[in-house]
């Protein structure tokens, strides 16, 4: 069994906000060619890898930044937990308190032969589009393996409303 430390590790911001007493979540659509016609399944906590000696928050607050184009508001982030995706990889969310996000992202992108086979390159962004969701909608829409995390933010709000989550 691999060891902790050993295992892909990468770190993502959950922002949401309060509609009158309804909890939304924005979540990155993943970009590509093959996510492209997807909706179900095909959105994401923005994340991304750790860099050799970087913390979790500064990871999740640089890949905010690379995948939407948008530098990460200041404002408390505070940690919602670990999750072992079925990869083994580990992602460590933060959730913040951020009421406005576009829709429309300019994040990093990435190079793929396409078509297949095709000798062509083409550029594609990581991120192609965010958006706010509601719990049962988010729960849909993400990848299967990130639904624990709407899970964990729905178990930790207490009556008064998620920014009272404690600090970690």
């Amino acid at each position: 069994m691999a060891d902790h430390a050993a295992r892909e590790h990468s770190a993502g911001i959950l922002p949401f906000r309060m509609l009158g007493a309804d909890l939304e979540v924005y979540l990155g659509h993943m970009g590509g060619p093959y996510w492209s016609r997807k909706d179900a399944a095909a959105w994401s906590v923005i994340k991304g890898g750790l860099e050799a000696g970087e913390t979790p928050l500064r990871a999740a607050l640089r890949e905010f930044r690379e995948e939407t184009g948008i530098a990460a508001p200041s404002v408390d982030y505070r940690l919602l937990g670990e999750f072992t995706q079925p990869s083994r990889k580990i992602v460590t969310v933060f959730v913040a308190q951020i009421d406005d996000l576009p829709v429309a992202l300019c994040g990093n992108t990435f190079d793929i032969e396409w078509p297949p086979r095709s000798g062509h390159l083409q550029s594609f962004p990581e991120i192609d589009r965010g958006g706010w969701f509601g719990l049962e909608v988010a729960r849909s829409k993400l990848l299967r393996g990130l639904v624990p995390v709407i899970d964990a933010l729905a178990f930790l709000r207490p009556a008064q409303g998620p920014r009272d989550i404690p600090p970690h």
